[in-house]
């Protein structure tokens, strides 16, 4: 399970239509000036005493982003269907079919060549739900509107590239190197908020690196308390000497506006991608196949092992790299191919960013031995593809599995179990299996009853779940899971590790803090 904010992750996108909105970053350069030109812009030490000059330059080469599309929403159905009155109200007997309207949404962008490519983010140019793209346009600065065509796009990493022709070579910006940013460092945001047109806002980086918990492959941004909005999506983070080390992307905000927490894609992961996008070749990334988690303070005490240093197993996908690695749910990566498992470099952005094909050594603790294998990186599927799979440990949090009303079997959890976890337990038989839905054979317990105040409520268990194991070993019986309470106690561990069964869900593994 990832962790729960108690603050929504907006995207920065602004319109009739769309309400999210994001940002992009680049380096900065202005077609016709010398690189020396800019440097001379640049505070040399302090706060500095005006953004001015360096916003003068920059300014002409950031612009904004407007979409029209056509949406399929749906028609409420006539109430007055079937009567005399139906022609009345929208007629028909065909009330609830899908109808169209016309939406727009407003982002920002910014040139990056004199003859008119343009960065932003993927979800400014996105049409909302089923609807359709008909037309992007660019507006400069001064006013004047540019049709845009779509050159690439990369759904994963919330890029995207157009292109825009005049007959004058355009104002651009340039990448700059976003690994030497530091927390403190002044930085710009130029962009279009709720469509206003040109604006620019101060501020410093508060965080690099900063990893927002949604487990993506790029979860990992730079962070900054100057004002963004949505419609900055897709708008450049310049530093001091002009140059983007960052694209406004997301908010993290209780209102939907800004409260100084915003969130801007390195140049370091956007600037390769965007050379893809331009010249047209593949997007490939790596892929093995594995659900993960982040080794929270109750899976790390359930384990034995230090916090924030590692990621867990969830599930483990049949035929992919990690499965035939032999890598299993329940194992917890600390290295992969030499590189740290950290809440800054998490294991999906270190194998997203390794060439599929690649054979790559993997570090794991099993069952609190340290072990090496070697797994074949493949090819991350997109991202549609991703979106229809049930893979996800989330989505247990599903209606209560009952007993259908049959009787339930003697023997429960004794007390160890109900204090110490807040839950009641019996043996799992082959009738309660079939009744929830799991095979005849299946080995555990059977959660009864769900203490509210416990950890176990918080976590989400509720009766009708399964219990297959505690701490790695298998629980057949009461007395086994009161075994393994009684040695974690005797441990001084503060959790113990349950893997969990739900009706037509994989099965996940849950800390659960003894009381």
């Amino acid at each position: 399970m990832r962790y729960a904010y108690g603050v929504t992750t907006a995207l920065l996108l602004a319109g009739s239509a769309l309400t999210l909105t994001t940002g992009f970053p680049a380096g900065a350069q202005v077609a016709q000036n010398e690189p020396t030109q800019m440097q001379a812009v640049a505070p040399r030490g302090g706060a500095p005493a005006s953004f001015a000059d360096l916003t003068q330059q920059l300014q002409p080469a950031v612009v904004n982003i407007s979409t029209r599309q056509r949406v399929k929403v749906q028609q409420n159905a006539n109430p007055f269907a079937g009567t005399p009155f139906s022609d009345l109200f929208g007629g028909g007997q065909g009330g609830g079919q899908p109808q169209t309207r016309e939406a727009q949404s407003l982002g920002s962008g910014f040139l990056v060549s004199a003859d008119g490519y343009v960065v932003t983010n993927n979800h400014v140019i996105t049409a909302e739900g089923q609807g359709e793209i008909e037309s992007i346009t660019v507006t400069m600065t001064d006013g004047t509107d540019f049709p845009a065509k779509l050159v690439g796009r990369d759904a994963a990493s919330d890029l995207a590239v157009l292109k825009i022709s005049g007959s004058k070579p355009f104002p651009f910006v340039k990448f700059g190197d976003s690994r030497h940013a530091r927390v403190g460092d002044w930085i710009i945001a130029i962009g279009n908020p709720f469509g206003l047109g040109g604006t620019v806002t101060a501020g410093i980086i508060s965080a690099v690196y900063r990893n927002t918990g949604s487990g993506s492959a790029y979860d990992r941004y730079l962070q900054t308390d100057a004002s963004i909005n949505r419609g900055n999506s897709g708008g450049p983070m310049f530093d001091m000497a002009g140059n983007v080390i960052g694209i406004n992307n997301a908010i993290f905000s209780p209102t939907g506006g800004s409260v100084g927490i915003g969130f801007a894609i390195p140049a370091e992961i956007a600037a390769p991608i965007v050379e893809k996008l331009r010249s047209g070749q593949a997007i490939e990334r790596g892929y093995l196949g594995v659900r993960i988690q982040q080794l929270s303070d109750d899976l790390a005490a359930s384990l034995g092992l230090a916090k924030n240093r590692g990621e867990f197993i969830q599930s483990v996908e049949p035929n992919q790299g990690a499965a035939k690695a032999g890598l299993q749910p329940g194992d917890v990566v600390v290295r992969v191919d030499g590189k740290d498992v950290t809440p800054d470099q998490t294991l999906s952005f270190i194998v997203a960013n390794t060439a599929p094909g690649k054979r790559i050594p993997i570090d794991l603790i099993r069952n609190g031995q340290r072990m090496t294998v070697q797994a074949v990186v493949g090819k991350r599927p997109s991202e549609e593809e991703l979106a229809q799979q049930t893979f996800d440990p989330e989505a247990q949090q599903g209606d209560d599995n009952g007993f259908g009303g049959q009787a339930k079997p003697s023997k429960p959890a004794g007390p160890v179990v109900q204090q110490a976890l807040g839950i009641a337990a019996i043996p799992l038989t082959p009738q309660i299996a079939r009744q929830l839905g799991a095979s005849e054979d299946t080995k555990g317990v059977v959660i009864t009853a769900v203490d509210d105040s416990a950890d176990a409520a918080a976590k989400g268990l509720q009766r009708g779940d399964i219990v297959l194991s505690a701490n790695y070993k298998p629980v057949t019986t009461a007395a086994d899971l009161e075994a393994v309470v009684r040695q974690a106690k005797t441990e001084n561990r503060e959790a113990v590790l349950l893997r969990i069964q739900r009706r037509g869900q994989p099965a996940v593994y849950l800390p659960i803090r003894i009381r």
